[in-house]
């Protein structure tokens, strides 16, 4: 399924809410912020887009990262996805800030 999984899945979710499924298989509100697509990161003989996705929990976690599930509209859930944790850096540090990179 992750083989299946473009930038434009992505695209218009930021400025939406959604749900992390988180590995341990609770479920977490989130607001996707930002999406972005790297260029500089393809690789030669890949047909996808690099691209990153940024967003911040509604309420406080301790997750850290994982392979979490995220539903897509046009996919549905997309299991295995891996998310990383990012330092609050002046935002709210009760809440999780996180990312997710394909290449």
């Amino acid at each position: 399924m992750l083989q299946a999984v473009q930038s434009q899945h992505f695209q218009a979710l930021p400025g939406q809410d959604g749900t992390l499924y988180l590995p341990d298989g609770s479920a977490l509100s989130i607001h996707i912020e930002h999406f972005e697509e790297v260029p500089s990161a393809k690789m030669r003989h890949s047909e996808r887009m690099p691209f990153s996705l940024e967003f911040s929990s509604r309420v406080p976690t301790d997750f850290v990262d994982g392979l979490c599930a995220l539903h897509l509209p046009e996919l549905g859930r997309v299991e295995d996805i891996f998310v990383s944790r990012m330092p609050a850096m002046g935002r709210d540090p009760r809440l999780g800030y996180f990312c997710i990179s394909f290449n």
